[in-house]
């Protein structure tokens, strides 16, 4: 991946995050929404950590199966 690349995604990881914690905020109190809320939130912000982990451990050689693991995360994310 190019530099470019890699810092577009890194953007985009963390404006999902940003959005999904502004989502959070705005969603109603009740107990239903907040476990469902608190559900998203987990999942939605850990694709940039996971992500970051990912790049980090480049050197080592087991980026590219690390990388996967974001996607996977997201999609838990929309199945919510």
């Amino acid at each position: 991946m190019t530099a470019k690349a890699e810092n577009d995604l890194r953007d985009r990881t963390k404006r999902f995050a940003l959005k999904i914690i502004k989502m959070f905020s705005v969603l109603p109190k009740t107990v239903e929404a907040q476990v469902i809320g608190k559900q998203i939130l987990r999942s939605g912000t850990s694709v940039g950590a996971n992500y970051r982990e990912a790049y980090r451990s480049q050197q080592s050689g087991i980026y590219r199966k690390r990388r996967r693991l974001p996607q996977r995360t997201g999609r838990n994310s929309l199945l919510a």
